[in-house]
């Protein structure tokens, strides 16, 4: 009994944090929900082991990465996408409408690119991961992490150079 109390802390407690990962691999709100779902079922069934072993998030997470590999090895989800990505507002200090809407210009821009891309770099600068732990994640080796890492953050300057512009101006 007290394993499923567990169980339910954790999923109360890390839910947002691991559904914010699915949507950045995902770029879907229904998908993102349906990919932690999975991967929380997946876990659900070994929680005893996991509990014993120490900390069961790196094992979700790796669940969760695994899963979204093999969604899209599985099947193609049709994606629309904006004709133009839309020209940024410059202001002396960003409100809450121009954070937002770089955001979803990230959003639209990570959905341009190919499934393991996108989970590369996800892994990479939003989930802060070395190279090693991204291809333990993915199942791949760490020069396909570097190589997709490089191939993305490439397509991304052509795609949506103004993302990038900050960073130049701050360097």
């Amino acid at each position: 009994m007290r394993e499923a109390s567990s169980f339910d802390a954790f999923v109360a407690a890390r839910t947002g944090t691991l559904l914010r990962s699915a949507y950045l691999l995902t770029g879907d709100q229904q998908l993102a929900e349906d990919l932690v779902q999975s991967a929380l079922v997946k876990a659900s069934l070994r929680w005893d082991r996991l509990v014993a072993g120490g900390d069961p998030e790196p094992y979700v997470r790796t669940v969760l990465y695994r899963e979204h590999v093999s969604w899209w090895r599985r099947r193609k989800v049709a994606e629309v996408l904006a004709a133009e990505v839309p020209e940024p507002r410059r202001s002396a200090a960003p409100d809450f409408v121009d954070v937002m809407a770089e955001a979803d210009t990230l959003r639209v821009a990570l959905l341009r690119l190919p499934p393991r891309q996108r989970a590369v770099l996800v892994l990479r600068h939003f989930e802060d991961r070395s190279e090693t732990e991204v291809a333990e994640l993915l199942g791949c080796s760490v020069g396909t992490v570097r190589s997709q890492n490089a191939r993305g953050l490439s397509r991304l300057r052509t795609v949506v150079p103004e993302l990038f512009a900050v960073e130049e101006v701050s360097r």
